[in-house]
């Protein structure tokens, strides 16, 4: 397992450890093929979108996992800037922690 996926694995064992709710955007799976990424695409999956997406009532946090030295994509700030704008939150983690730091704040 690769270092990012290595982190949201981590992250994803601890928010179901702490009864949450949350789902993952499979962003990976439009690298698979032209074929296949026009057919998610066309099923509705954006460019930009976070990783992982918590339901905490009254609100959702969105979180992008990144490596302790990973940037975001230009598509991804983009995604930042319109959840942000709705009100929502977008919080970039790099560890457990961070993550459950977000969550608890």
């Amino acid at each position: 397992m690769k270092g990012v996926q290595k982190i949201q694995a981590e992250i994803v064992q601890a928010l179901q450890g702490a009864g949450l709710y949350f789902f993952s955007v499979p962003n990976e799976a439009a690298g698979r093929s032209a074929v296949a990424q026009m057919q998610l695409i066309s099923m509705g999956l954006r460019s930009g979108c976070s990783d992982l997406v918590v339901l905490t009532p009254p609100t959702v946090i969105f979180l992008e996992v990144k490596t302790p030295d990973g940037k975001q994509s230009e598509n991804q700030k983009k995604f930042q800037r319109k959840v942000e704008s709705m009100g929502y939150r977008y919080e970039i983690v790099r560890s457990v922690e961070d993550a459950m730091a977000v969550i608890e704040k």
